[in-house]
């Protein structure tokens, strides 16, 4: 097979997009808190040039501001992406992100000044917009269905190595004096980008936009080579194509698409589940524990390097444990999925609320160790199990909403609005990703453990919008999710209700495999929807 045409290969470069977010986390988290980078940056009232003590480093909103610059940029760049994907593909969109990633790295390992630096960022944060709006798009556009969850989900694997990476070589460089212990790392994470630029260059563009734009023997090139090894003739190949050859005839007869069409009427359900999907993904309260568990082990009583190394655990365990979802979110389905997720981590944030509740108090105006976001402590076994209560938190989130946040996004809406409804699911993750970096410190400061309960509520909340609203993709082509919402048994603009969809994996294979044909898995698709209705009647 040629392997060029290998959909995981394809995918293992694409992702690099997804680790570029990873490393941007971890190139600030792990250095805004070391000596060097305080002085380089310092504004008082401590340190040289003020005084030869301990240097303060930027003022918290100033520092503020370095770290959400990052999230400003991203949410711009990923509601860009939308237009740009239409336009030049979802492989050249991808590729202008790893230029502005390279760019804004350049700036950023320069940085003379504060000003400087958060250019830098927003330029990084363009790059990652981009290419977590399009990299899930362009992957889940080329895989087939059955590996699709699998595959457009190893873009929350690559985030959390990227994460885990760059922490490590952080804090390696931290023991470097004078600004080198800064400079390398934000150096160092520009390789990726090069690595994702070139890698990009040879692989195929995606059939569906290269069937919009009318390019109809590249299209059928591209899925010979991804899905039938070479033969322009499978079935799979000839099934595919005139799934995408329906639809584009479809679209060709309606209006041409505007931001405007993902609030139609006919649309607006699709549009709120796949913003909601990302919004909810914020709102887990995984923020809290990735940039602020700092402030979490410090109130649980750790310092100095035990609680850097103690910290970094948790990218361990994320990277770990994403890796359940990659093997089997296609078999186990993105509803499942999402409603065990919500529950689990609905625990964990209520048990951590109710441990620092009965067993803490209140660690006074300075908070602990002079930092007043960590404003609650708690000691001895409580302590302990405040630590491996957000250790099981991220444990939870990791093969549930981490990875399927971003598989299903893309699976939800018809070809023509693909490239801006994903860009707009997008930015809604970057607005709150953005708000949240505001807003929990605030928190810790002023309503201390009760911040738990804040997402824990989130959590339970969004277990019941799942349930009810956000149907099963599983297994299913992006043509056969399409008939799932316009489906006229259904409620109007709804279709299908949500707790009556089910996993189609197994049918999907047997179509890879050439023992359906398309009319074939259609009439058995109905026949499954028919019986599962019927069953439940007689039950009833």
């Amino acid at each position: 097979m040629n392997l060029r045409g290998n959909v995981y290969l394809i995918s293992a470069i694409a992702i690099i997009g997804g680790g570029l977010f990873g490393f941007d986390i971890s190139s600030m988290s792990a250095i805004l808190g070391t000596e060097q980078y305080k002085c380089y940056f310092n504004q008082g009232p401590n340190g040289p040039p003020f005084n030869n003590q301990e240097c303060s480093g930027p003022t918290a909103n100033v520092q503020g501001g370095i770290t959400a610059s990052m999230a400003g940029g991203s949410w711009l760049g990923a509601l860009i992406s939308g237009f740009v994907s239409d336009i030049l593909g979802r492989k050249k969109s991808i590729m202008i992100g790893a230029i502005c990633w390279i760019i804004g790295s350049t700036i950023v390992c320069a940085s003379q000044n504060i000003g400087m630096l958060i250019v830098g960022r927003v330029i990084n944060g363009f790059c990652v917009g981009i290419c977590s709006a399009q990299v899930p798009v362009y992957i889940s556009e080329l895989a087939p269905p059955s590996k699709r969850g699998r595959l457009v989900g190893a873009q929350q694997w690559a985030i959390t190595w990227g994460i885990m990476i760059m922490f490590y070589i952080s804090f390696g460089c931290s023991f470097i004096n004078g600004p080198a212990a800064f400079r390398i790392p934000w150096g160092l994470q520009m390789i990726p980008a090069i690595v994702l630029f070139f890698g990009m260059m040879p692989l195929p563009e995606s059939p569906r936009w290269l069937a919009r734009k009318d390019r109809w023997e590249e299209a059928h090139d591209v899925l010979a080579l991804v899905h039938g090894y070479g033969n322009r003739n499978a079935p799979f190949v000839m099934s595919e194509l005139a799934d995408i050859r329906e639809m584009c005839e479809f679209e060709r007869n309606n209006a041409d698409v505007s931001y405007l069409e993902l609030f139609k009427s006919n649309m607006i359900n699709r549009t709120h589940i796949g913003v909601f999907t990302q919004i909810w993904s914020q709102l887990t309260g995984m923020n809290t524990m990735m940039y602020y568990i700092t402030y979490v082990f410090a109130m649980a009583g750790l310092q100095g390097n035990n609680l850097l190394v103690s910290s970094s655990i948790q990218y361990v365990i994320n990277v770990i444990m994403t890796v359940p979802a990659l093997i089997y979110v296609d078999r186990w389905g993105r509803r499942p999925t999402l409603l065990v997720g919500a529950a689990l981590m609905a625990t964990w944030l209520f048990a951590n609320a109710g441990l620092l509740k009965s067993y803490g108090h209140y660690a006074g105006p300075n908070g602990v160790g002079d930092v007043p976001e960590a404003s609650w402590t708690v000691s001895g076994p409580p302590s302990k199990a405040v630590i491996a209560c957000s250790y099981l938190f991220v444990a939870s989130y990791a093969p549930t909403w981490g990875p399927v946040s971003w598989v299903y996004p893309p699976e939800l809406y018809p070809l023509r609005v693909r490239g801006k409804a994903v860009a707009l699911a997008t930015s809604a993750n970057w607005a709150f990703n953005f708000a949240l970096g505001y807003f929990v410190p605030p928190a810790f400061v002023n309503i201390q453990w009760k911040t738990y309960l804040v997402f824990g509520v989130f959590c339970v909340a969004m277990f019941v919008h799942v349930f009810f609203m956000f149907p099963e993709t599983a297994g299913k082509s992006l043509e056969e999710v399409e008939e799932l919402f316009t489906d006229p048994a259904g409620p109007k603009y709804v279709g299908t209700p949500a707790w009556k969809t089910h996993v189609a994996t197994e049918t999907a294979w047997a179509r890879e495999r050439g023992e359906f044909n398309s009319e074939k898995t259609a009439a058995f698709r109905h026949h499954e929807r028919v019986g599962s209705e019927s069953s439940k009647t007689e039950t009833a």
